[in-house]
């Protein structure tokens, strides 16, 4: 796969050494484009070509060529200060004059990439192959491939209790709901039923709610954002006393990430369960309980 970046002097274009077999994911760009990149996970050798041409007609004097690998975190708040938790660099070229295309091999063998990349409110985590050819006067040309890190990881212990909450409005409304258990895979589908043990309000309509609450920072800096991922209508109309309604969410359709803790203590990502309940005057009642996703496959 290649990617294309024009310089000041030069073109550069960077092939991954699996070609067409490389694995790759789909993404969504700052922009909200969606964009099609190559995808590692922990421990991968990154490795490709680098192929760099000169403007036609041009020579090019340098003061040589990096590569890098960097994984990334960067605060929206605190822009300008990314921090660099990878970072390992190759010279694969002295410096010279450029005069006809190039093709650099490369390669970083089992590389750390303990983190996946990330898009949020407020942060983000990305990596990129960077590319410098470092020339003087300060006319250096440098170009970024971005690439995803996505990891499955080891399914957490499923043999505790699920979920089993109230909502109850005294002498006005007492429903039970239960959900099979409360952690998930990413391609899972959460089941559940609804109990009305006591309705004594008008209820004209009901739907389960994803919620994903993304913090970053710490301390006083602290932020909290929250955001609807999914809606599930479970049901228009008035239930009776004693009704249940079955609840059968499938999670695959959806833009969801597994739950991070304190990722190098910049930032948390969870996931909540959400019965949300509106009367018909529209007044809404609601109840979330924390749910745990996780990747079991890449």
């Amino acid at each position: 796969m290649s990617f294309f970046g024009l310089g000041k002097a030069v073109t550069m274009d960077l092939t991954y050494a699996a070609g067409p077999t490389q694995r790759t994911a789909v993404v969504k760009s700052d922009q909200g484009s969606l964009d099609t990149l190559p995808l590692f996970t922990d421990g991968d050798t990154v490795a490709g070509t680098v192929h760099i041409s000169p403007s036609p007609g041009k020579r090019v004097d340098h003061l040589g060529v990096k590569i890098e690998v960097l994984g990334q975190i960067e605060l929206y708040f605190d822009r300008g200060n990314a921090h660099d938790f990878v970072s390992l660099v190759r010279e694969v070229m002295t410096p010279g004059e450029l005069v006809a295309p190039m093709s650099v091999p490369f390669e970083f063998k089992d590389v750390q990439l303990p983190y996946e990349t990330y898009q949020g409110i407020n942060v983000r985590l990305r990596y990129a192959v960077r590319v410098t050819m470092q020339r003087s006067y300060g006319n250096t040309v440098a170009q970024e491939f971005r690439f995803l890190v996505r990891n499955a990881g080891i399914p957490p212990q499923l043999d505790g209790p699920g979920i089993k909450m109230e909502v109850g409005i005294e002498d006005c409304l007492h429903i039970e709901f239960e959900y099979a258990k409360a952690k998930y895979h990413l391609k899972d589908v959460v089941v559940g039923k609804i109990f009305f043990l006591l309705v004594r309000i008008k209820i004209k309509h009901m739907e389960v709610e994803i919620r994903r609450r993304e913090s970053t920072g710490s301390g006083p800096n602290t932020y909290n954002e929250s955001e609807t991922i999914a809606k599930y209508e479970v049901m228009d109309g008035a239930p009776v006393r004693g009704e249940s309604i079955p609840v059968r969410l499938f999670l695959s359709p959806y833009d969801l990430t597994p739950t991070y803790k304190n990722v190098i203590d910049r930032f948390s990502v969870k996931y909540y369960l959400n019965l949300v309940l509106v009367d018909e005057e529209d007044r809404r009642y609601f109840k979330q309980q924390e749910i745990t996703l996780y990747r079991h496959e890449l």
